[in-house]
């Protein structure tokens, strides 16, 4: 398992605009300090609970964008059981990396 690693300013910023975007309380919703990558940071998912402790409770909200080589990414932000943030989970459509991190203003809802 990779050690966990501080969240970066740019995914604070994309979780922010999915909560707002649901009308939801950020204080609600507290966003980790650290976070484990997924997929070796690959695509660009990210783990935000404690995942030996977290049980999956279902997606608050789902985005698409497109990568600057034309790829789309299915973005969605998850919670736990405890209606917690669980995972901001990025599903590239041919499995490559991530080239250009997106930003709220390029999600499509």
């Amino acid at each position: 398992m990779n050690p966990r690693r501080q969240i970066r300013d740019e995914e604070r910023v994309l979780i922010l605009a999915l909560l707002k975007k649901l009308n939801l309380n950020p204080a609600d919703y507290p966003i980790a300090t650290e976070v484990d990558d997924y997929e070796g940071g690959i695509m660009g998912s990210i783990g935000l609970g404690d995942a030996t402790v977290s049980d999956f409770g279902g997606d608050l909200i789902q985005a698409v964008y497109t990568d600057s080589d034309g790829i789309e990414i299915v973005i969605s932000l998850t919670k736990d059981v405890n209606n917690q943030l669980l995972d901001l989970d990025f599903w590239k459509q041919d499995f490559s990396k991530l080239i250009t991190y997106p930003k709220p203003e390029n999600l499509v809802f």
